[in-house]
């Protein structure tokens, strides 16, 4: 885990990305999305440096997808620096931010909650299959 790289403006964890040698990041002049990422957009317009800090219960852009949304919710609830603890924690106990491409054992789930608790506590509920 890099935590330098910390999370993305949208909620993505950068600091277990398996692709940032490749980039600069969102608040840099070179992230790769700039002209086109909603929630940067949106965030800059705000004044905010993150989703997490803003008081609506949006969808927009990258938070339409669980897994950004459930991380800015977890923020909002916890706070950064516990997310940060529980990402670690869990990538010690072998959980993958990314398995296959960007796809790994924080996606395939379909509850916000249940995704929350599995970031919480690094296991699945019991009879729960993500699809």
């Amino acid at each position: 885990m890099k935590r330098e790289f910390g999370i993305a403006r949208c909620g993505l964890a950068c600091c277990l990305c398996s692709e940032n040698n490749n980039c600069a990041g969102c608040n840099s002049g070179e992230c790769h999305g700039k002209e086109f990422c909603e929630n940067r957009r949106c965030s800059i317009e705000k004044g905010l440096s993150h989703c997490y800090d803003c008081k609506e219960d949006c969808r927009k852009g990258l938070l339409g997808k669980i897994k950004p949304y459930a991380f800015t919710v977890f923020i909002k609830r916890y706070g950064e620096e516990y997310l940060l603890e529980c990402l670690e924690k869990n990538e010690r106990k072998g959980i993958v931010y990314h398995r296959n491409g960007i796809n790994g054992d924080y996606d395939n789930f379909n509850d916000v909650e249940e995704l929350i608790n599995f970031i919480k506590t690094g296991e699945r509920l019991k009879g729960v299959v993500g699809k």
